[in-house]
């Protein structure tokens, strides 16, 4: 089941860039697996984003979370990447929580998005960002620093962008949100002032982020244009393809345990070994769609010369499929060790949770007129 999506049409299609040897040196030492291998590939204004970090100025990752259910591996992966970037070179991380959002466009009540948003709130702390630089930001709780900027960015968003962009919408809040998410992308500008701001998602998403660069591009609101690192699919377990919680494909959750890992990865992970030993070890097997491989490849192997080694033992039939599974369940258990360790830690919600939480003073800031 090969991953059939052409990213280079893509491109093509949605007017971004590809990813320069130069710009992915340029990423604080080490660059994440996820730049240097290839799976972020393509971005827009990156540049001043890159400028900014080395030269130790003002600079922020905008990334998001949708609390419709638990989370599991293809949320946490850009979580990971604003902390990896964060630790190296001091970006603030804004991390805005759309659960208005979720009412409107899933089949879940109020009281469901807040459970939800309870146990996200505990896997996003659980990531360990630095309080002092990382805002987390919740709609319906934070409306009144949001909703203002939201109301004036509607103004300048007309309902054929949004048809042309997600579709026609079922309700009024689908038609607004588009807003409200340009709110989200400026935000560390609306506190800060102006200066670079980068949002990684997957290449998919890049409409989303394009409909906020053009109203950011009116010169009344003196924002800069926010960036983008727009990344290839992270697989789910069936199969190279975008990994997604909202179909019946099982997800590796942030909250399964060691044993529950083995057995979705053995039962369930994509194979790109052949149907028998034999034959196996005589063709060998395919890592380009082996999803054990690609879990390893894009986040859970950080040693280059490893991924390397894997691949090739793969495909001259010396590494079997099992012994790729049993890798991968070992580090994606691993690593979920830790980050519950981590979750369960945490004191009281929220108290921890107000250390990260908009100060007064951000909130005085954003309360003032967008338009200055």
């Amino acid at each position: 089941m090969p991953d059939d999506t052409d990213y280079d049409k893509l491109l093509d299609e949605f007017g971004a860039d590809a990813l320069t040897d130069d710009q992915i040196e340029r990423f604080p030492d080490p660059p994440h697996p996820l730049v240097r291998r290839g799976v972020y590939y393509a971005k827009r204004d990156l540049d001043p984003f890159l400028a900014a970090a080395e030269r130790g100025d003002t600079h922020s990752i905008v990334t998001g979370v949708g609390p419709s259910g638990p989370l599991h591996l293809g949320h946490v992966v850009p979580l990971y990447f604003a902390k990896h970037v964060q630790d190296r070179t001091g970006a603030h991380v804004y991390v805005p929580i759309s659960d208005d959002e979720k009412y409107f466009t899933r089949d879940l009540t109020f009281d469901a998005v807040r459970k939800h948003l309870r146990e996200n709130l505990r896997d996003l702390l659980a990531v360990g960002f630095d309080p002092d630089r990382t805002r987390i930001v919740i709609d319906t709780a934070d409306a009144d620093a949001l909703y203002p900027h939201a109301a004036s960015f509607a103004g300048d968003i007309t309902q054929a962008t949004v048809d042309a962009t997600y579709g026609t919408p079922e309700n009024v809040g689908q038609s607004f949100y588009p807003a409200m998410q340009t709110a989200h992308l400026l935000l560390p500008q609306l506190v800060h002032g102006e200066h670079p701001t980068l949002v990684p998602i997957a290449v998919d998403q890049d409409p989303h982020v394009r409909v906020c660069r053009d109203v950011a591009a009116k010169a009344k609101y003196k924002v800069r244009k926010p960036g983008a690192l727009l990344s290839k699919y992270l697989p789910g377990l069936g199969g190279p393809g975008k990994m997604s919680s909202s179909d019946d494909a099982p997800s590796i959750r942030l909250t399964d345990d060691r044993e529950t890992v083995e057995r979705k990865i053995k039962k369930h992970a994509y194979s790109g070994g052949r149907e028998s030993l034999d034959e196996h070890r005589e063709r060998g097997g395919d890592p380009d769609v082996d999803v054990a491989y690609q879990y390893l490849y894009s986040f859970f192997e950080d040693d280059d010369a490893e991924v390397v080694r894997l691949a090739r033992e793969y495909r001259s039939g010396e590494l079997l499929s099992g012994e790729m599974k049993a890798r991968a369940i070992d580090r994606i258990a691993d690593f979920l060790d830790a980050h519950q360790r981590r979750r369960e830690a945490l004191g009281d919600l929220p108290e921890e949770l107000e250390l990260y939480r908009l100060t007064e003073d951000e909130r005085e800031r954003l309360r003032a007129d967008p338009l200055g």
